[in-house]
């Protein structure tokens, strides 16, 4: 681990991670609109513009690194409260490059306004109108992080139930995979996690499923059956409080598909990917990211009936 690193695990610690404050919405929401005047523009040669699909609004972000026929959905984070693409323009030119594809982040609907399955209906919408729109669909691929990461297992988990086509891969960062709270970093970690609290979580829980079942696999993936899927690389920071979100859905994912893959990066904080502009660790998994991608040669079918 770099001193940079240990540098930024201090700073978010004394300036992000709250301390036995109240949770509100409105408060939350108002605090990262705050912050996204800070959020660093993309270079000048990304080519970025705002499309409208039916009743749905997605970013693309293209690079000059981007092939015509690669597009990625990106599905971001924030407990499926918060959250928008725009919070995200100096990290998905980033993925845009390391995974020479063009980058449509979705504005999917936020709880408590929208609660469960609005989100997964509008990542479905999503997907189905990117794959209409491609005539390559071996080159079409799902990434997400946090809430976004379990957000995306969950949409291929429902294309597969739907058969309806699937990416060829998939890549989760710090997936949010287990809404009934179940997994033992929770409490282990409760500490050592520089960012997030775990009283919190509850409170996402109850604002996002407003009484849905929470081992629904639409909302758990965790809970899902696993066979059929694409391959899906995970990434995880070692101190974090969803670290075994991601250590469980992991294993599940390897037991269907061997070229699934899980990296636990030591020490990491929560998708600590988008402290990129900064931290060193985050330009080396943006590149394995682009790695896993690139060295994937599928091709997408419809999945065989899932057995009784």
């Amino acid at each position: 681990m770099t001193l940079r690193a240990e540098m930024l695990r201090l700073g978010i610690r004394m300036f992000l991670k709250r301390h036995h404050q109240p949770f509100d919405v409105g408060t939350w929401r108002a605090k990262m609109h705050r912050m996204e005047r800070w959020v660093p523009h993309p270079p000048a040669s990304t080519e970025t513009s705002v499309v409208r699909a039916g009743r749905l609004t997605l970013h693309r972000i293209a690079t000059p690194a981007s092939r015509p026929r690669r597009n990625l959905l990106y599905l971001h984070g924030g407990a499926y409260i918060s959250g928008a693409p725009i919070y995200y323009r100096h990290f998905t030119w980033r993925i845009a490059n390391a995974t020479r594809s063009t980058v449509w982040a979705l504005e999917y609907r936020l709880a408590p306004e929208h609660p469960f399955p609005a989100a997964l209906d509008d990542a479905v919408a999503g997907f189905l109108w990117l794959a209409s729109e491609t005539s390559a669909p071996g080159e079409l691929f799902v990434m997400g992080d946090s809430a976004g990461g379990g957000l995306a297992l969950c949409l291929l988990m429902r294309l597969r139930d739907e058969r309806k086509p699937l990416p060829a891969a998939a890549v989760a960062m710090s997936p949010w995979t287990d809404l009934a709270l179940t997994a033992p970093s929770l409490t282990e970690n409760a500490a050592s996690d520089p960012m997030l609290n775990v009283h919190d979580i509850p409170e996402f829980v109850r604002c996002y499923l407003a009484g849905a079942y929470a081992c629904s696999p639409y909302a758990s993936p965790l809970y899902g059956d696993a066979s059929g899927l694409p391959p899906v690389l995970i990434h995880v920071g070692s101190d974090e409080i969803l670290r075994d979100d991601a250590v469980r859905m992991a294993d599940k994912l390897k037991q269907c598909n061997p070229r699934s893959r899980l990296e636990v990066w030591p020490r990491m904080p929560h998708v600590f990917q988008l402290f990129v502009p900064v931290l060193p660790e985050a330009h080396a998994a943006i590149a394995q990211i682009g790695e896993f991608i690139s060295d994937l040669r599928c091709e997408v079918t419809l999945p065989a009936s899932r057995p009784a």
